[in-house]
């Protein structure tokens, strides 16, 4: 059993921490919101009043916030200067490589180990505990983060050094945002020359066509029944996430010269299906967008 400090209570975050308090670890739970606290609390969680307070005992401290920003912040201001000697660090938040790999350095010179660690697999995995887990970091401090991440994921891909785990998450989530709009488009494309969905679907399962978009998270209802197509796109992962993940692959393309020409149509794409009020939507809704809805 350890003590743990979980910093970001949210859809992710919250289902995360919990998973921890059902290993038998103690976990300190901080939020800015009083009600994913309150939520992690009913789920067995000790309450900090503050992420400065939480970290001060712990000898894990796990962070699942927005964006590069509030890892900088909450590192610089909470985590470092009040963590106990020797804690470890694990940044589970989907961020730019640039921020990962800064704080990772200001960790190293303050005497800490720490990974960065982004998920993939939804709140469903969150919730389940068989998230994928990318981890940047050195192998030792990999070696002693992977029990602690086992008890919130069911894969755990040590991809390197600092900022690594970052870089594969939105390597990854480039290629599935590119694909699903593929997928979507070859559906359209099937409806208008009449050819009927479910026969699309047999047919590119099992041959070229074949990809985890059309397989596991197919946008049209009927083929596959766990697919949010089938519960009006109520999110799995939201269109609004997509987009993040896309611009922070741009973002990455364009600071080291690689040419994503798919990955930036992709992010215009979702850019436009998130901006029409799709935001909350799951990102296999697009197809909807595609078919002029």
């Amino acid at each position: 059993m350890a003590k743990i400090a979980f910093i970001g209570l949210g859809n992710m975050g919250g289902p995360m921490a919990a998973n921890l308090v059902k290993a038998q670890h103690q976990v300190t739970a901080f939020d800015l919101s009083a009600a994913a606290v309150e939520a992690a609390v009913g789920h067995g969680a000790r309450k900090a009043a503050s992420a400065a307070e939480a970290v001060k005992e712990a000898e894990v401290v796990v962070t699942m916030l927005p964006a590069g920003k509030h890892v900088r912040e909450v590192y610089e201001k909470d985590v470092l200067p009040n963590a106990a000697k020797g804690a470890l660090l694990i940044d589970c938040s989907t961020i730019d490589v640039d921020s990962a790999r800064h704080v990772g350095a200001l960790a190293e010179k303050a005497g800490f180990e720490m990974i960065d660690a982004p998920v993939s697999g939804g709140v469903g995995g969150a919730t389940a505990g068989t998230l994928t887990f990318m981890v940047g970091g050195s192998d030792q401090a990999f070696a002693k983060a992977r029990p602690i991440l086992e008890k919130m994921g069911r894969n755990i891909v040590h991809a390197g050094a600092s900022g690594n785990g970052q870089a594969a998450k939105i390597c990854n989530n480039m290629i599935l945002g590119v694909s699903m709009i593929a997928v979507s488009e070859g559906f359209m494309l099937a409806k208008r020359l009449g050819l009927d969905a479910q026969k699309l679907f047999d047919v590119a399962s099992t041959s070229s066509g074949q990809c985890w978009s059309l397989t596991n998270y197919c946008p049209v209802p009927g083929p596959v029944p766990t697919s949010p197509a089938n519960r009006d796109y109520q999110a799995g992962f939201t269109a609004a996430m997509m987009l993040k993940d896309l611009m922070l692959a741009q973002q990455a393309a364009n600071a080291v010269g690689a040419s994503t020409p798919m990955g930036a149509e992709a992010a215009q794409l979702f850019n436009l299906f998130v901006n029409s009020g799709n935001a909350a939507k799951d990102f296999s809704g697009i197809i909807r967008m595609l078919d002029g809805k």
